[in-house]
C-alpha cells in the first residue's frame, strides 16, 4: 500500500538523471521500488519523447502521474488527460529569432527554438547539440548568462508569457500561470520536491516554492539518490 499522506514530485534532466543522459541502471531499480510504496510524480520542462528517451517507458508510466512540458501535457500511464494547445505568437518568434542573431556564440548547431505542447524552448547552442557541445556551451554560459539576458528582456517585452531558465542549456517560455506550480495546486498533503532549478529566476522555482518541502539538486542524480536513501526510504517500508 502506498503512503498516501506525502506526494513526491520530481524534475528529470539533472535530477533523476545527469543532463540528457540515459538514467542511471541502479538508481532506476531504486525508483521502482520507491515508487511502489509512494506517491511519485514527475514534473519535467521535455515533452513526453525526451522523458521516455531518458528514463524509459517502463519507469514512466510507473509514476502515478507524468507532467511533460511543465504541466501542460499530463499523462497516467500511456493516457492522455491534459493537453495545453499554447504556441508561441509570430512577434514572440521573431523576438527570439532577432536576440539569437545579436548573440556572439561560435557553435550554433540549429534548432534553437522549439515549440512544445503549451510551452516552447530556445536554446542558444540549439537543441541539434551533442554532449561535448552542449558542455562548452554550459562553461560559456557560466560567464556570459546570456540565457538570462534573453529571459529578462522576454519578460520585459511579453506580459501575457513567461521565460524562464532551464537546464543547462536553455530557457522554457509559458503562458502565465502555466508553469510547473500549477501541478501543485492539484495535490493534497505534504508535497516533497526536486529539481535543478529551484533558484529564483529557475523553471524549477515556482514549483520549488509551491511545495512543502524542496531540495535543490545540484549535483545530479546521485545526491537525489541520497537524500531519497538518508531521508525518506522509513516511509517506503
Amino acid at each position: 500500500m502506498k503512503n498516501s499522506t506525502m506526494t513526491f514530485l520530481f524534475d528529470v534532466d539533472g535530477t533523476l538523471t545527469d543532463a540528457c543522459k540515459p538514467i542511471d541502471k541502479e538508481f532506476e531499480s531504486f525508483l521502482h521500488e520507491f515508487i511502489k510504496h509512494n506517491k511519485c510524480i514527475i514534473v519535467t520542462g521535455s515533452d513526453r519523447p525526451k522523458t521516455v528517451e531518458q528514463i524509459g517507458l517502463e519507469l514512466t508510466n510507473a509514476f502515478d502521474r507524468v507532467y511533460h512540458c511543465s504541466g501542460n501535457h499530463v499523462f497516467e500511464g500511456n493516457k492522455e488527460v491534459k493537453k495545453n494547445d499554447w504556441t508561441l505568437s509570430d512577434a514572440q518568434y521573431t523576438f527570439l529569432q532577432e536576440h539569437l542573431q545579436k548573440i556572439n556564440y561560435s557553435e550554433m548547431t540549429g534548432n534553437h527554438i522549439e515549440q512544445r505542447t503549451g510551452t516552447a524552448n530556445f536554446s542558444i547552442v540549439g537543441r541539434n547539440a551533442d554532449w561535448d557541445q552542449r558542455k562548452r556551451y554550459s562553461k560559456w554560459e557560466e560567464i556570459n548568462k546570456s540565457r538570462e539576458t534573453v529571459a529578462m528582456y522576454f519578460n520585459q517585452e511579453f506580459k501575457d508569457s513567461i521565460a524562464q531558465v532551464a537546464g543547462e542549456t536553455s530557457i522554457d517560455i509559458f503562458p502565465i500561470g502555466c508553469d510547473k506550480s500549477q501541478v501543485l495546486v492539484e495535490q493534497e498533503g505534504t508535497t516533497i520536491f526536486f529539481g535543478d532549478n529551484c533558484h529564483p529566476g529557475g523553471n524549477d522555482y515556482t514549483a520549488a516554492q509551491a511545495s512543502t518541502y524542496y531540495h535543490q539538486i545540484d549535483n545530479g542524480y546521485k545526491q537525489t539518490w541520497e537524500i531519497l536513501k538518508n531521508t525518506y526510504i522509513s516511509v517506503d517500508k
